[in-house]
């Protein structure tokens, strides 16, 4: 009876050390820190995904689907911060945060519609939608996470608060486009320099 005693009073102290490892590993992984970059990367990525959606070539079908990629981007972000989330909640707080602050400097509905004119207006918003798109939703995603962040939660978001911190993350995204679009450019420029050098110094 001894030895199993022993056995049981092992596996015992072994069952609360095991424990709080996965808990001091869970404590690293949900730290405020990592929550935020995690976080960052999500709307990086889903940011990639509605400048995708905007490509659609349909007027309002576009919109739709970037709406859509939106909402799973802030059950997402909803979830990494622990924030209790409803799909009605995360629907009226994204319209309400593009009713009230997104609008004048997105202009995503507008550029679906033009859609609808035949060819001038289904090449001119192809060309911008990707951009709006991805643009908003890069916005939209860092506002939640400053905001939960801040220890808020879907209920207690007030959109006009987050204006001009919206058009900033926007300018944000396409400086960041831009300058990405530029590197790829100098990346084929030089990479296309030596071909021709060995072309001009093998004769």
């Amino acid at each position: 009876m001894a030895p199993k005693t022993t056995t049981s009073g092992s596996s015992d102290k072994s069952g609360p050390v095991v424990t709080t490892d996965s808990h001091a590993g869970d404590a690293s992984v949900t730290s405020p820190e990592h929550r935020a970059e995690v976080a960052s990367k999500l709307v990086d990525r889903f940011a990639l995904w509605a400048g995708a959606a905007g490509l659609v070539p349909v007027p309002v079908l576009d919109a739709v689907a970037v709406a859509g990629i939106q909402l799973q981007m802030l059950r997402r972000i909803s979830q990494i911060f622990d924030v209790p989330f409803t799909e009605n909640r995360g629907k009226s707080v994204l319209a309400a945060l593009a009713g009230a602050a997104i609008p004048a400097s997105s202009g995503i509905g507008a550029t679906s519609l033009l859609k609808s004119i035949p060819v001038i207006g289904t090449a001119i918003g192809s060309l911008v939608m990707p951009t709006l798109s991805a643009g908003a939703t890069y916005a939209i995603g860092k506002v939640f996470i400053q905001h939960f962040q801040s220890g808020g939660t879907l209920l207690d978001f007030n959109p006009p608060d987050y204006k001009e911190f919206i058009k900033s993350q926007k300018e944000l995204w396409s400086t960041r486009a831009a300058a990405k679009a530029t590197e790829a450019e100098h990346t084929e420029s030089t990479s296309s320099q030596p071909s021709k050098g060995a072309a001009t110094a093998s004769p």
